[in-house]
């Protein structure tokens, strides 16, 4: 869709937009994604990022990135550029400037004084608790404040004096003053400033009243002339005060909220304050540990901007609540990878094998595809010598016919080299296999021996003395339950034992030393890799396991 209307709406929002560019209502989309700055950005944000700026992208309008900054106390400017890293990974630039809601602080003061001229918002000396006690319940209505009939002068004076400090946390807030009896429990008299005591990391000490979110939201979408201000369903809610005050205010323009149900996925968290904990507590690494359903994890364990994008179109756009399936996300990464990902070996487990027919001072160059199916991904070279390096499960020394790998007395092929038949084992004291002496079956690269004995299975395989050392990481899912904090579960004791595994000493082919966080890699017989720039140095590469090649979850 490349122009500003398309005659085939795949959702419902789609099909609002696309009436409103028909019937002329507006003449250009504008949408805005509006994070918090309080935590590193999951993967249901990166589908409401995928939606937003999909949306203008699909119907020629524009996407603003606006922090909602209106609570200094928990946000740093570490998760300001943690989430503009992570919007432009995900394909996607914002229109104009980056934008912050403290930008709007003195416009959103003043309408917070317009609204007490108006007799419609007052300040309340009730603590949060004695505020939470009149606010009643879904069947009980709520009891006016004994403040709400203070005189507008009175009111005034007393938020001028929020204003300049005078008053301690929690001494008092602004509230509109809307309908205590209404059954909607947004609109009894929320509370639209509070006073906090704390430095902002975009204007410093310059306020000490902070607007909530409710008030700033729609105001803000108001100053930036948003048209479609699409949230999740849980802020369905809201839209009543939303539009109040949008009504209530002299705004420059007139947004509507539409809400759409957010992304859950199984096996994973994606509370804000839950991940938190995780990273407090140090059960994982860090925001960015591979293992997180953050965007910044996902990117460090190797899936890529096209998987997520895809993954988000998969899981549609509805009002009805759901939970997708985690291994939609793994199968979208994997279909992506197979088709993209560099095709490499490493040997997770080496075993040694002796080539007792191959001169031991001779190194032959041998030629890889970069992929079976692209040419255009060129090929790699493989340095071929009398010693080789194969996984230690790839050789028994007796096995049934259904074991398709190396055997004394049987032949295997070897990854884009030669056929090999295994002749003896070599043994330590302890009655272990350390080493494998085989011969090569002369003139079989790329082809089939002469004496028409064919190879039984391929294994992979890289040279003794011509690799690359690294260490690999082998993730699984955080989570051995499918709900990890449902139902009043403890989260943090669904934790999985085994979420990662690292495995030491392992051998790669040589041209992994010059691999960099833009490749992609398919690990020959053992999944899909990336490099992990983080633990990766100079002496040690270390790459992570993004996804094995076929789900084995359920077999587990």
């Amino acid at each position: 869709m490349n122009t500003n209307t398309t005659d085939k709406p795949h959702n419902f929002i789609e099909k609002i937009i696309n009436d409103d560019l028909v019937n002329k209502t507006v003449s250009q989309i504008k949408t805005r994604f509006p994070p918090e700055p309080n935590g590193y950005l999951h993967i249901g944000h990166a589908k409401s990022i995928c939606i937003n700026f999909g949306l203008a992208q699909d119907f020629g309008g524009t996407c603003n990135l606006r922090f909602d900054d209106t609570n200094p106390v928990k946000e740093d400017i570490e998760y300001v550029e943690s989430i503009k890293k992570d919007v432009q990974w995900l394909g996607f630039q914002w229109d104009g400037d980056i934008r912050f809601t403290s930008q709007y602080f003195d416009q959103l003061h003043d309408w917070a004084v317009e609204l007490i001229k108006q007799s419609k918002a007052y300040v309340c000396d009730l603590t949060q608790e004695e505020g939470r006690e009149l606010r009643g319940t879904l069947k009980e209505p709520g009891q006016n404040s004994p403040y709400r009939d203070r005189s507008v002068a009175e009111n005034l004076s007393l938020f001028a004096k929020m204003r300049a400090g005078d008053f301690a946390e929690g001494h008092c807030s602004l509230r509109a003053k809307i309908a205590m009896n209404s059954p909607n429990i947004q609109l009894r008299d929320p509370v639209i400033y509070r006073i906090k005591h704390v430095s902002h990391h975009q204007t410093g000490d310059t306020w000490c009243i902070y607007p909530s979110y409710d008030f700033a939201h729609g105001q803000s979408d108001a100053i930036e002339e948003i048209t479609h201000s699409i949230c999740t369903l849980e802020f369905a809610e809201h839209r009543p005060l939303y539009n109040w005050f949008i009504e209530n205010l002299p705004v420059p323009a007139t947004p509507h909220q539409y809400e759409f149900s957010r992304l859950n996925v199984n096996y994973t968290i994606t509370s804000k304050r839950k991940l938190k904990l995780l990273v407090d507590e140090n059960h994982v690494e860090g925001w960015d540990d591979p293992r997180m359903p953050t965007i910044s994890g996902l990117r460090r364990r190797g899936f890529t901007p096209e998987s997520i994008r895809t993954f988000a179109k998969m899981t549609g756009v509805t009002k009805v609540d759901g939970i997708a399936d985690v291994s939609m996300l793994e199968y979208a990464i994997r279909e992506d990878l197979n088709e993209n990902a560099t095709r490499a070996m490493c040997v997770l487990h080496p075993l040694k094998v002796t080539l007792t027919n191959y001169p031991s001072d001779k190194t032959e160059i041998l030629s890889a595809a970069g992929h079976p199916n692209r040419d255009d991904m060129g090929t790699r070279s493989l340095p071929f010598d009398s010693e080789l390096l194969i996984d230690q499960e790839d050789f028994r020394e007796a096995a049934n016919k259904k074991y398709k790998r190396l055997v004394i007395g049987k032949r295997v092929r070897l990854r884009n080299a030669y056929i090999i038949e295994a002749d003896e084992a070599i043994k330590n004291d302890q009655g272990e296999i350390i080493e494998v002496r085989a011969r090569i079956i002369e003139d079989t690269v790329g082809k089939n021996p002469a004496d028409g004995i064919k190879a039984k299975g391929v294994i992979h395989w890289v040279s003794a003395k011509n690799h690359v050392d690294c260490d690999v990481h082998l993730y699984d899912r955080l989570f051995t339950d499918e709900a990890p904090d449902a139902g009043g579960k403890d989260f943090l004791e669904c934790i999985n034992p085994n979420s990662l595994e690292v495995v030491q000493g392992c051998k790669a082919e040589v041209g992994l030393a010059n691999a960099t966080e833009e490749d992609y890699f398919q690990f020959e017989r053992e999944g899909y890799f990336k490099k992990d720039e983080a633990h990766s140095s100079v002496d040690k590469l270390v790459f992570n396991r993004t996804i094995g090649l076929r789900d084995t979850w359920d077999k587990k």
